[in-house]
């Protein structure tokens, strides 16, 4: 940027980059554009450190994606995996080295901020963003836009990133169609010591009752994150099977120190992720993993993209250059993340018709144990997979077609 421009953004205050929300997207995305030597505001409408309804599961990607020098405030590393079909048919299998470490986020979160100011993004908390506009009286020109914010108060910058989750007003500017909405219910019941000591390193996964649903237990020292999810339109349902699942865990009897809910938003295939000067990432973006809902890494990978690519498009002098940016952005998201997500999807298909498949696969079949473990870890991903084993995209395909079973699908010897 030549000196001129800065001067003349000083008088403004115009801002690179203003990117809006603070969880791992938001705050990957302040750290890529603060790094880059970038003025960068941070805007967070909550107070930090906040809870937000998340097992807290850092698989490889999360981990290969954190800015250099950051320590994981893991309050446990996973070797074990209990896998259940609707509480049968249990089995356990391990690993020697460890599948993902489990974080609570309100930490994970403030670190990662801490990590964007040092870089030198500024922050500021307590902010809700009203709107954002790419024309009229607020915006003095066509290479900035103006970030409205509750009381009135705008802002202006070169390039603004939406990382305000998955109920996004910066996604509802730009476009963003969602093609899968999940519930995910979730309470954390801190436990006496001889119990937690037997979940120390060990999660529980749980096929659940009705189609694509499943729940977890995840340790973190003196607390189990316990948690169900399930297709949006189920709330009574999902509901039921968080209680009947904690009871069967024998956990009915301790008091959850928290209890929430959260709707997880999945994107349609052709739906934007930028307008204008304007990316959304991470949940804003509806970008997340379909048959896990997994979403920290997809936030993690997508926030520095935008970050990124947020940099260029504030560098961008005319609409042309600005739209390549953006597409460029777009491309970027999608040779990526959007391959496992589409990978993702069909497994979600197979999965919602026979789960007792999946439950066999993973209790059963070594190869898929074994993909399961490199996927966590970090070694692969879902895309590579199918991509690589011409086995593994036959057998999806093959499954694709092939018709529900009807019954129990896995004999008790299994």
């Amino acid at each position: 940027m030549s000196s001129e421009n800065s001067s003349a953004d000083d008088v403004q205050r115009v801002w690179d980059v203003v990117v809006v929300g603070a969880g791992p997207a938001g705050a990957s995305a302040a750290y890529a554009a603060a790094v880059a030597g970038r003025r960068v505001l941070l805007l967070e409408k909550a107070e930090l450190p906040r809870y937000k309804t998340c097992g807290g599961g850092i698989i490889g990607p999360s981990r290969d994606a954190l800015p250099p020098g950051f320590e994981l405030p893991l309050k446990d590393r996973v070797h074990a995996v209990t896998f259940s079909n609707n509480g049968r048919f249990t089995r356990t299998r391990r690993s020697k080295q460890m599948l993902f470490g489990l974080i609570n986020r309100p930490e994970f979160d403030q670190q990662l901020v801490e990590h964007a100011q040092k870089a030198g993004a500024e922050l500021r908390t307590g902010v809700t963003v009203q709107r954002v506009e790419q024309h009229g009286s607020a915006v003095p020109d066509r290479r900035t836009v103006a970030v409205i914010l509750q009381g009135g108060e705008v802002l202006l910058a070169r390039a603004v990133v939406g990382a305000d989750g998955s109920a996004s007003r910066i996604g509802a500017h730009v476009g963003v169609k969602v093609g899968q909405v999940d519930l995910g219910l979730e309470v954390e019941i801190p436990v006496p010591e001889t119990v937690a000591e037997d979940w120390k390193g060990r999660v529980l996964l749980d096929w659940g009752p009705m189609p694509g649903s499943y729940g977890w237990v995840f340790p973190k020292g003196d607390t189990l994150t316990v948690g169900v999810i399930s297709a949006r339109g189920e709330g009574a349902a999902t509901k039921r099977y968080l209680e009947d699942f904690v009871g069967r865990l024998g956990l009915a009897g301790f008091e959850p120190s928290i209890s929430s809910g959260h709707l997880t938003r999945c994107r349609a295939d052709d739906s934007p992720l930028s307008r204008g000067r304007v990316l959304v990432c991470g949940d804003a973006a509806g970008l997340l993993e379909p048959w896990t809902r997994e979403g920290i890494s997809f936030a993690l990978r997508s926030g520095r993209l935008a970050g990124e690519w947020a940099v260029r498009i504030a560098e961008a002098h005319d609409a042309v250059d600005t739209r390549r940016q953006a597409l460029n952005y777009a491309f970027a998201v999608k040779a990526g993340l959007g391959v496992e997500m589409s990978v993702g999807k069909r497994l979600l298909t197979v999965f919602e018709r026979r789960p007792g498949l999946f439950h066999a696969a993973l209790t059963g079949f070594r190869p898929a144990w074994r993909a399961f473990k490199e996927i966590t870890q970090g070694s692969t991903s879902l895309g590579e997979i199918v991509r690589t084993y011409p086995v593994a995209q036959r057998a999806l395909t093959a499954l694709d077609r092939r018709p529900a079973a009807t019954g129990d699908e896995v004999s008790p010897s299994q």
